[in-house]
């Protein structure tokens, strides 16, 4: 299993009143640290995009566990959690500096034409990009990959 790293400093606009990161904040950074896992393996998003195709969200899960702060900088832990014919679903965790989790996430993706929406198998849009995504998917336990 292949995990990605992207480091994120937290800025002020990205807190609440309260001073913890506001909820929807770590939307985006899970959108930086699946395009950062996409880029360590060889491609990029906006490739794809130029060939007709996009890969929007279908599901998205986050449990938040310890608040972040201004000021403080945090890390995006990024992986193919699963990867089938239509879908590819990317876990990811957000730590702090010290490797305390802040949040845990998973996110559901289709590949689809951009013209009708329709979805396609990215096997068959780029069979590269399927099979590192087959190679780097996570393991269960028992070593068989999901």
């Amino acid at each position: 299993m292949h995990i990605s790293e992207k480091e994120i400093e937290i800025r002020y606009a990205e807190t609440d009143q309260m001073g913890v990161v506001y909820h929807a904040n770590y939307l985006i950074w899970l959108e930086l640290g699946r395009t950062k896992l996409i880029e360590d393996v060889g491609f990029t998003y906006a490739e794809m995009e130029n060939e007709g195709f996009l890969s929007p969200v279908t599901d998205i899960s986050i449990q938040y566990k310890a608040s972040l702060r201004y000021g403080q900088k945090a890390f995006v832990r990024t992986w193919v959690e699963e990867h089938g014919r239509l879908r590819t679903t990317y876990g990811y965790e957000v730590v702090h500096e010290d490797g305390t989790i802040a949040a845990k996430a998973t996110s559901e993706h289709v590949v689809v034409k951009k013209d009708t929406f329709r979805p396609v198998s990215l096997k068959k849009v780029n069979p590269a990009w399927h099979e590192k995504y087959e190679a780097i998917k996570k393991q269960d336990s028992n070593g068989v990959r999901n």
